[in-house]
């Protein structure tokens, strides 16, 4: 576990230009950082995407979350993203997204159901045609899994086991 540890912070750390908003190697390819991974997709472009809210929660749990994440998921592996956060992973073309921090989702009210994975409850939005949002609700924060719509659950599946050994369970708690 330390080995994977320390490769994520390689990845991380040392892999940015230096520069705000660079994750997963930034610029320079997987390859080039020292123990990274060498099963990323080097043919397809930086992701950008959005960073999810600061909040001391997330600054709290997402850490030991991002640690945790495999580079291959599904069958798919790992891409560098360009992001705000270091909060943010992706894995495949087209793209499955996890952000971890993300505010409590719309839909998630007091009679809304969740569906549960291995010990770990999921509020799944399909109202975007070509997108599934999964997003994890027992836990100290949101993390969200966007999905392209015909891809099934089991980069999700796959999800729930470092999702549970980073992240202790929370009640969940809807929306009004």
């Amino acid at each position: 576990m330390p080995v994977v540890i320390a490769l994520v912070v390689l990845v991380n750390v040392l892999g940015s230009d230096g520069g705000p908003g660079t994750a997963r190697g930034g610029d320079r390819a997987p390859a080039e950082i020292e123990g990274a991974d060498p099963g990323a997709r080097e043919d397809l472009p930086v992701l950008p995407l959005d960073a999810p809210p600061m909040t001391p929660a997330a600054e709290a749990s997402c850490p030991a979350l991002m640690e945790n994440l495999p580079f291959e998921l599904a069958g798919e592996p790992s891409r560098k993203v360009q992001s705000d956060t270091l909060h943010v992973y992706a894995w495949g073309e087209p793209p499955v997204v996890l952000r971890c921090g993300v505010e409590r989702p719309v839909g998630w009210t007091v009679g809304a159901s969740a569906i549960q994975i291995n010990g770990v409850q999921w509020y799944v939005d399909t109202a975007d045609p070509e997108t599934t949002v999964w997003t994890v609700v027992d836990r100290p924060v949101y993390v969200e899994v966007r999905l392209p719509a015909d891809v099934d659950s089991a980069p999700v599946t796959a999800l729930t086991v470092p999702l549970a050994e980073a992240l202790p369970y929370q009640e969940p708690t809807p929306g009004p």
